[in-house]
């Protein structure tokens, strides 16, 4: 990929590893997070201007170092909030940033969460994106915005890395439940293969909608029964089918044909790759498993 500039809106979980790859490629990279302590400890810390900018306010733009960028990427989150977030960072933040920024191509960092199935099927991008929250809906609508604009969108699965992997934070706290029978499907993305997959997307897709997720999605009870066999320790207890997730309940195994298809392998293609690596990391592998 050619040495260029690149707009980073987001520099958190994802979007920070995409920024420092984007400036080992030798890309001059500019991020944005909302607030000035953020944009401060980041410029001081990290090899990359950081600028404070809400994203939800056209006005923001207007103090930009520059206004024009080969790749602009959205990988900003809601923050955990509810619909009224995620139209202000994703439908509003990505109305904003098409209006006053340009970018040679600008990719859009979605969710398999649009996907609302519960039979257990195996989804693809031609299946039908029907979500029940509004939240996913809000997705939808500025997902369509970025395509109407030659952009690329990114449905991210799962994301887990170095630091975050929710189902193994419950598991240790004492507080995972496997739902119903366990037979809800996980979709999991390593923090480095969503990086990966972005740059790929960058230099590769012409537009489009992609999902980002690696080769097994897992029956939650198999995803429990491996990781309680490393660490020795029961399987969590069963209850009920959790229909309050914040992006519903669903059911369904997304498939990852179209992306590879394009090239792109991911480094860790199972989960059982990536949490071998954080179990050992966060020195939790029982030496008798090892």
């Amino acid at each position: 990929m050619a040495a260029n500039n690149a707009l980073i809106i987001g520099p958190g979980f994802v979007g920070g590893l995409l920024a420092r790859r984007l400036v080992e490629l030798g890309f001059r990279v500019t991020a944005l997070t909302k607030s000035a302590e953020s944009a401060a400890r980041l410029t001081a810390t990290e090899p990359f201007l950081t600028c404070a900018a809400d994203i939800s306010r056209p006005e923001a733009f207007a103090g930009l170092p520059e206004h024009s960028y080969s790749i602009a990427f959205h990988c900003a989150s809601s923050g955990r909030g509810g619909a009224p977030a995620y139209r202000a960072v994703f439908f509003e933040g990505t109305r904003n940033v098409l209006q006053n920024v340009t970018c040679g191509h600008f990719v859009f960092c979605s969710s398999t969460s649009v996907y609302g199935q519960q039979d257990g099927s195996t989804v693809d991008e031609a299946a039908p994106a029907e979500p029940e929250r509004e939240t996913g809906r809000i997705l939808l609508e500025a997902e369509r915005l970025a395509l109407s604009h030659g952009g690329t969108v990114a449905r991210l699965a799962g994301l887990y890395g170095p630091g975050r992997c929710i189902p193994l934070d419950k598991l240790l706290e004492g507080t995972a439940v496997l739902e119903g029978d366990g037979e809800r499907f996980l979709n999991n993305l390593h923090q480095a293969d969503a990086a990966g997959a972005l740059i790929h997307l960058a230099q590769w897709a012409k537009g489009g909608v992609y999902n980002v997720v690696d080769d097994e999605p897992v029956r939650q009870r198999d995803w429990f029964a491996w990781v309680c066999g490393e660490l020795n320790r029961p399987l969590p207890s069963f209850g009920p089918r959790n229909f309050n997730r914040k992006r519903a309940w669903t059911n369904k195994a997304v498939s990852n044909a179209r992306l590879r298809a394009t090239g792109w392998q991911p480094v860790y293609p199972s989960f059982r790759d990536g949490l071998a690596e954080l179990i050992a990391a966060a020195g939790c592998r029982v030496s008798s498993n090892a």
